[in-house]
């Protein structure tokens, strides 16, 4: 079985790589496990460090919101590893050549001081730990074919991650709710979604806590100087060349980026 998770492992980095997209491994092995699927995304991920010399600048989390939920017929979180590869700045130009098939979201980012590891991490203890919050871009993308995936499929593709845009206004987070941030999403100048923060599992920072206990069980921490995607606010949105986005964040300011 370890040489089959390696080999689903290399699939999908090589999918990464080459820009092409691969069937649903559910549907070869269907006995796959979640368990498994972190195990293929660890693969995955190594594969990514060595070829590149990126590294782990944070981590994600996926599918917090029941709009996403609901969309890709998935009903629980999943985590995923950001690489300093996947980082962009405020009004960034995104190549779509570089990514199979992108949609973007807005987010809350989470810009830790100190370190938070599992079990028992609150809500009190996430917003304590954290230095900075930030609007950010979540560009994932998908390694699966036509986003026919399982949460078994998106586990193992790093969580369908793609890039992150971060935005130039960064908070502390004391003094504001940000389970009632209001989040507003244009797409080529015109407002295709709203949102809010508690739609990322009731607060951006239970979410956070959420991800700190997961990985609390597994020995992995979040370390401090880690920017933490706490989950999407609305629905995605698919993006492609030509297209220009913007998130408005009220309370925290915005963040765009186009896409050529």
């Amino acid at each position: 079985m370890e040489e089959k998770l390696v080999r689903y492992g290399n699939l999908l980095y090589e999918a990464w790589k080459n820009r092409r997209p691969i069937d649903p491994l559910i549907a070869d092995d269907p006995t796959l496990t979640i368990e498994d699927a972190y195990r293929i995304q660890q693969q995955m991920i190594a594969r990514r460090l060595e070829a590149t010399g990126e590294q782990i600048v944070g981590k994600k989390i996926g599918v917090t919101s029941k709009v996403v939920m609901k969309m890709l017929d998935v009903h629980q979180p999943d985590f995923g590893m950001l690489t300093s590869g996947m980082v962009c700045n405020h009004g960034a130009a995104i190549d779509t050549r570089t990514l199979i098939a992108p949609k973007a979201e807005g987010e809350i980012a989470f810009i830790l001081k100190r370190d938070l590891i599992g079990p028992g991490v609150t809500i009190a203890d996430v917003l304590a730990a954290t230095e900075l919050v930030v609007p950010c871009i979540e560009v994932v993308d998908s390694r699966i074919r036509d986003w026919k995936i399982t949460i078994q499929d998106t586990v193992a593709d790093n969580a369908s991650s793609g890039l992150i845009v971060v935005g130039d206004s960064a908070l502390s987070p004391h003094g504001l709710d940000l389970a009632l941030v209001g989040m507003t999403l244009e797409k080529n100048g015109e407002v295709v979604d709203t949102g809010a923060g508690a739609a990322a599992l009731g607060h951006p920072a239970n979410a956070v806590a959420w991800l700190a206990n997961t990985l609390g069980a597994l020995d992995i921490p979040l370390n401090a100087g880690e920017i933490i995607l706490s989950g999407s606010l609305a629905a995605m949105v698919p993006v492609s060349a030509g297209d220009s986005l913007a998130i408005s964040l009220g309370g925290l300011g915005t963040v765009s980026a186009r896409f050529i």
